[in-house]
């Protein structure tokens, strides 16, 4: 009987004992990340407001109010940037770059530099 109660008390210890002795299975490493996928977010235009957009890219292709900002869409060589502006939290001062974007024709993400120099040269 003594044994029975001591094989009953070592029972789950034991068990857990081999389940953390396990070796755990290799973790493969993500995939490499191409230069499409990239982060992208450069600070060049960060802070512009739209006049200095202007003199860089021209007139926006698109310009659509959402909710209190506004997205400028500019479109040249090959891909789309979409800048998006916001006014100060006091209110005070012009409506200022906090977030862009840029893609191919088709949606996929691309290098925000290198889309900005295919716009400008489209000019």
């Amino acid at each position: 009987m003594r044994n029975r109660s001591i094989v009953a008390a070592l029972g789950p210890s034991l068990l857990l004992a081999a389940c953390a002795s396990e070796t755990p299975a290799p973790v493969s490493a993500p995939p490499p990340i191409g230069p499409a996928l990239s982060v992208h977010q450069h600070g060049r235009l960060l802070g512009l407001a739209a006049p200095d957009l202007g003199e860089l890219f021209g007139a926006p292709s698109l310009q659509v109010r959402e909710g209190p900002g506004l997205k400028l869409q500019y479109r040249g060589g090959g891909c789309v940037l979409d800048a998006y502006l916001y006014a100060p939290l006091s209110g005070q001062g012009l409506a200022r770059v906090t977030h862009v974007d840029t893609r191919l024709p088709s949606g996929a993400d691309t290098d925000q530099g290198g889309c900005e120099a295919a716009i400008e040269g489209s000019r």
